[in-house]
């Protein structure tokens, strides 16, 4: 009877230790089971905020547009929260569109964007002309309108790439739809870089001729406006026989521009 005893006794340790194993791979498995979920849970939430972050960058240029569609509101460019950033200092003198010379306004178009009034926002002709020399594998001319350079100049990097442009043309028309044409004018020529740490028409008419915007003569609005293209190596005020020969040209292209600026100059 007490061999009986010991037997059961032992067969109910053995019982008992089966039960713990199993009880305790049961729970090992329900924490396996219940971190894969809130691991995939967190991933998710990384996830959907990267997603929202993105979201939010893309879309605050479009709201920026918005405000900077009042006449008070005076933009700045990427290049001088640049210059901000790294501790260089700039020079920027906003200047309205009336206290700009027309002659300058009339350079900058013939020399940067001839079809300025009649397109909107992009050029599409110039565009897809781009794009057939490139797929074409031959040296492709620039299509970007001052639309298109605005938008850069204000929400993107300088880097040329295919992501940047692409995000250009929707901006581009985005500014044209809500912007007149004066206003985009306006902006761009406030913002445009014209030399090293120069900014805005304003102070690139001084830094150079050592007149105001209002003042400038037809040559002077014509070497400004070569300059844009590559404001670090041209120097309006000491022009190479390259950058004199095309000022002549867009000289001459100005003074016979008065049916390309009607959407200025009503």
């Amino acid at each position: 009877m007490h061999a009986t005893r010991a037997v059961t006794d032992g067969d109910s340790q053995f019982g008992n230790s089966q039960v713990a194993r199993q009880t305790n791979n049961a729970t090992s498995r329900s924490r396996q089971t219940s971190g894969k979920p809130r691991r995939r849970s967190f991933l998710r939430r990384v996830l959907s905020w990267s997603l929202a972050i993105i979201f939010l960058v893309l879309l605050l240029p479009y709201l920026l547009i918005l405000l900077y569609a009042a006449p008070q509101v005076q933009p700045i460019s990427t290049l001088m929260i640049g210059e901000t950033l790294t501790g260089r200092a700039y020079e920027r003198q906003w200047v309205d569109f009336d206290a700009i010379a027309p002659v300058l306004v009339q350079s900058v178009m013939m020399s940067e964007d001839g079809q300025y009034c009649a397109h909107d926002g992009i050029d599409w002709e110039a565009l897809n002309l781009v794009i057939d020399d490139a797929l074409e594998g031959e040296a492709t001319r620039g299509a970007s309108t001052i639309p298109m350079q605005t938008a850069k100049n204000l929400f993107l990097p300088p880097h040329r790439s295919i992501l940047r442009k692409a995000l250009e043309i929707p901006l581009a028309m985005w500014m044209d739809v809500v912007w007149s044409k004066k206003r985009l004018m306006e902006i761009y020529l406030n913002v445009a870089e014209w030399a090293p740490g120069i900014y805005g028409i304003e102070a690139a008419s001084q830094a150079y001729f050592g007149v105001p915007a209002a003042k400038l003569s037809a040559r002077q609005a014509a070497l400004l406006a070569v300059t844009l293209p590559n404001p670090i190596k041209r120097n309006a005020a000491n022009p190479s026989s390259g950058m004199n020969r095309l000022a002549g040209i867009i000289e001459k292209r100005a003074s016979q521009s008065g049916a390309y600026i009607k959407c200025l100059y009503d």
